[in-house]
């Protein structure tokens, strides 16, 4: 499977493809380096997005997954960027759970580019992440788009 690691703010990732689509964002440097043109393309959005360039992705993505889990990622890539959704507000537009929503959420295949990070608990705070340095990673994404739009941070509720 082809794979493309960059240098971020964040420490190294490493997107792959397979079959024409994005698969998987990794934290770290991947052993099989290989810049298609979907990856270069990938990997410049994402050069944008931490320059602050843009704050939202126009790249096939194809996580793996199952059905509710699809479902689940699908309504994260409407959450629109510097905003964010309690996993209560998710489960609700799904008629499900929030614990399912939090373990969908965090078996994110792609996170960034499908933005896991915009889900918060009902009650404002973070929730966990499972990308680089946890939570601290998902402050600094959450802040990050919210310069990046010129608002105030956080747009939708108080983060403890």
């Amino acid at each position: 499977m082809p794979q493309l690691s960059l240098h971020t703010p964040l420490g190294e990732i490493t997107i792959s493809e397979e079959n024409g689509a994005i698969v998987s964002l990794d934290w770290g440097r991947g052993s099989d380096q290989e810049a298609t043109p979907l990856l270069r393309e990938a990997r410049d959005q994402l050069n944008d997005y931490f320059d602050g360039k843009r704050v939202t992705f126009q790249l096939p993505l194809a996580p793996h997954g199952t059905a509710y889990q699809q479902r689940v990622w699908a309504a994260l890539t409407r959450i629109p960027p510097g905003e964010t959704r309690s996993y209560l507000d998710i489960a609700k537009e799904l008629a499900s759970a929030p614990r399912a929503v939090g373990q969908a959420n965090g078996r994110n295949p792609i996170p960034i580019l499908i933005p896991c990070h915009r889900v918060i608990a009902a009650n404002g705070a973070l929730g966990g992440f499972s990308g680089g340095d946890g939570p601290s990673t998902k402050r600094y994404l959450l802040e990050h788009e919210a310069r990046a739009l010129n608002r105030p941070y956080p747009a939708r509720g108080t983060l403890l």
